[in-house]
């Protein structure tokens, strides 16, 4: 009888320890069953060079723990996490959290000499931050020069433990990221356009998931194939990761529906084409046929480009693949091949429709918190001009004799040498003449802004930021102008969500534009596309301490200088306040 009981003991403990093995190897079962309520999720990130091989070429590139595209981090509303980044790279280094409203964390939002100074090499930084508030997709990405080309995955915010999806559950979940590859250095690239003041080479090739797919030279068997049931529905959770492309998606003969934009779930609506600009993610349901086609479906994304410089006009393949009922994949001859059409790459009309039809939920459990009056007002202009060409040096921008600058207010933003964060938290007064607080609220020298152009071209260039008080209703209006030619910005704010209440083509008008600003359900984003020749008009509550850069997301720009930074004061309650910094915060 005792060698039964303990023959049945070894058996239970056998069967407990297999099944916690079990659930340790998967992250998501090992957490969710240690507690019922937020959890704690540690992540690794080794950031090392490694060779990979794409269009018949190896290059060595950065990666996060030797992944490319980087690891995803996954966790859900409320939980708390904290990502050790390591650099074992010559690169400075600096991670930002895409569209995390970093509530009493701006330590951990990233930007380089923003919010912090870069990683240097054999050095070390844990990001640490709660999320609050948010769910759906996010990503996370290289925030130091041109890095985010390879530094970049998806970061996941699934819902709490007793919550669901306002839509139907999917059968099952996959992240599509987009982005760029060249066959060179993108680091070469930046820093020679800078150099010589002219635009910067394009991509050599946009890729899903890491890969460039078919339609390249040499590369058909680097395609993302997504393998999928008949009569079944997936979640696609799109991100463009990109560094220089607004982009076109569609799936040959299937319809996706939108159900979430950058983290916040909207108003559902059917679509053949998505539009998705650098640093925004959409989250769309893909249903799939409901008997097995012996038909492959090509996924295709292609570029939206409004300027005058050059840029990547390729487009990107992956393939929808059905199971058969026998669970084999098909592998129809090329003539079932089905290819989706694509909007032509100027299609402004088909963007501003597309656009008009994101609308936030603004129900009882998800409510569009959009402020009804306003505290502050600003107007700000973008767009590209330049700057004078050095002395005894042959320029490449504007006329061949000077460089290409970018700027809000015609204020082209200098990044400073150390963190305007540790500046503005730390060393108030000693280090106030590194950054001043005189950003223009409104144009200096007012123009007809998408119209003739004027002859002055020229930037002035500075570190000028705005300062605004804890709690602040404000509202911001984006114009493009037509200096060197409109052009389509995708403007990211850090650290706030906002609202999108208007938008329009040509110069906006103060007293007739803001009657028709949609104040109940406009659409709640961190990235939106200002209009090419056209404005737009956000609104956001200032309730986040700290200093929060908004800046277009393409890098080029952004290199240039299209950039501003926002100082939110400590409010007056101690949850109110940003906490000291951490003792590892990177010195520059």
């Amino acid at each position: 009888m005792r060698n039964t009981l303990i023959a049945s003991s070894h058996a239970l403990f056998l069967a407990f320890l297999l099944a916690t093995l079990f659930l340790w190897t998967i992250p998501e079962i090992a957490l969710a069953t240690s507690n019922h309520g937020s959890v704690t999720r540690h992540y690794n990130f080794d950031i090392r060079l490694k060779n990979v091989t794409r269009l018949c070429q190896t290059k060595s590139i950065l990666t996060v723990n030797g992944k490319f595209p980087g690891p995803r981090v996954v966790a859900r509303e409320g939980d708390r996490l904290i990502v050790r980044v390591v650099n074992h790279v010559p690169n400075n280094i600096s991670i930002h959290w895409h569209g995390v409203r970093q509530l009493q964390s701006g330590w951990s939002d990233g930007p380089s000499y923003i919010t912090q100074c870069p990683i240097q090499t054999n050095q070390s930084y844990v990001y640490n931050f709660t999320i609050v508030g948010q769910r759906g997709t996010l990503f996370w990405h290289a925030h130091f020069s041109w890095l985010r080309a390879t530094l970049y995955g998806p970061l996941i915010l699934l819902p709490r433990h007793n919550e669901s999806y306002p839509f139907l559950k999917p059968y099952k979940e996959v992240p599509i990221l987009f982005g760029e590859w060249w066959k060179v250095d993108p680091e070469a690239v930046i820093a020679e356009a800078l150099q010589t003041g002219g635009g910067p080479n394009v991509s050599d090739a946009y890729t899903i998931n890491g890969l460039p797919g078919p339609l390249y030279n040499c590369s058909n068997n680097e395609t993302f194939r997504l393998k999928v049931k008949p009569g079944k529905t997936y979640l696609l959770r799109l991100i463009n990761a990109a560094l220089n492309d607004e982009l076109f998606f569609s799936i040959a003969n299937h319809t996706l529906v939108t159900v979430e934009a950058d983290a916040t779930y909207v108003k559902p609506f059917k679509s053949n084409v998505i539009l998705i600009t650098p640093g925004q993610t959409t989250n769309v349901l893909l249903k799939t046929k409901p008997h097995y086609p012996n038909t492959t479906f090509f996924m295709l994304a292609s570029p939206y480009f409004t300027g005058l410089g050059t840029f990547d006009n390729s487009t990107v393949a992956g393939i929808v693949e059905y199971v058969n009922p026998f669970g084999s994949i098909n592998v129809p001859n090329s003539s079932t091949n089905l290819k989706p059409t694509l909007p032509a790459i100027n299609d402004t009309s088909f963007v501003a429709n597309f656009s008009s039809k994101l609308r936030s939920l603004n129900n009882a459990k998800y409510p569009a918190n959009v402020p009804q009056t306003i505290d502050k007002s600003f107007f700000f202009t973008v767009g590209i001009g330049s700057s004078p060409c050095p002395k005894n040096q042959t320029c490449q921008g504007p006329n061949n004799s000077s460089k290409f600058a970018a700027s809000m207010n015609n204020i082209s933003f200098a990044l400073p040498s150390v963190a305007l964060l540790q500046q503005h938290y730390l060393f108030r007064e000693k280090y106030k003449s590194v950054y001043t607080t005189d950003f223009p609220i409104v144009p200096l020298d007012p123009f007809n802004y998408t119209g003739t152009p004027p002859n002055n071209t020229r930037v002035s260039n500075g570190t000028k930021t705005v300062v605004i008080p804890y709690n602040t209703s404000v509202q911001v209006v984006l114009q493009d102008t037509s200096i060197l030619g409109a052009e389509s910005h995708p403007f990211h704010l850090h650290g706030f969500n906002f609202y999108v209440v208007g938008q329009g083509f040509g110069n906006f008008n103060s007293s007739a534009d803001p009657a028709k600003f949609n104040l109940v359900d406009p659409v709640e984003r961190n990235t939106v596309g200002v209009p090419s020749g056209g404005w737009l008009a956000i609104r956001f509550l200032a309730d986040n301490p700290g200093v929060w850069m908004m800046h277009c997301h393409f890098d080029v720009h952004l290199s240039w200088g299209l950039r501003m930074a926002w100082i939110v004061e400590d409010g007056k309650l101690p949850n109110q306040k940003l906490p000291p910094p951490p003792p590892d915060l990177p010195k520059c």
